[in-house]
């Protein structure tokens, strides 16, 4: 939980910051909009191979089908400021999960979990990386990243609230 006076953040992570989680990242803020939570928003990547260039064309594609621009992202890699600036940092899969827990700073108030976590039934899995795969894979990830960002924004929308 997060201070009263502290305004949620969450951070989207996953590997190179250019598919699931600029997609996570749209998928939050669109469902954040249209309930109207206050919350600063970003994605991220555990890795630097990509830093500066705009989501995958294919996760774009994705976007726009659902009615969400992203080409206007672009990549960064995680810091450890991150986990001092965002109060929940939300990672994609369990390899990037761990990546972050190796990373986190000691004293970090950041909530670190997986994004499925948030999805009823779906607890400890991971969003599958359609990088390697073809336009159906950037489908699937898009229903997922979907449930668990209304998910995640239903429960700190509730959380604040609650304050």
């Amino acid at each position: 939980m997060t201070p009263a006076s502290e305004k949620p953040a969450v951070l989207f992570v996953c590997l190179g910051n250019i598919c699931r989680s600029p997609l996570a990242e749209a998928a939050f803020r669109a469902e954040a909009e249209r309930i109207g939570l206050d919350v600063e928003i970003d994605s991220a990547g555990t890795g630097h191979w990509h830093v500066g260039e705009p989501p995958d064309r294919r996760a774009q594609a994705v976007a726009r089908r659902h009615g969400v621009e992203i080409g206007h992202c672009r990549a960064r890699q995680v810091t450890r400021d991150d986990f001092h600036r965002f109060t929940h940092v939300v990672a994609l899969d369990a390899s990037v999960l761990s990546t972050l827990e190796r990373l986190r700073p000691v004293g970090s108030p950041a909530v670190l979990r997986l994004l499925l976590d948030e999805v009823d039934g779906r607890a400890g899995e991971g969003v599958a990386d359609p990088y390697y795969g073809g336009p159906e894979g950037f489908e699937i990830t898009w229903a997922d990243v979907t449930s668990g960002a209304a998910a995640l924004a239903r429960r700190i929308a509730a959380a604040t609230a609650a304050r």
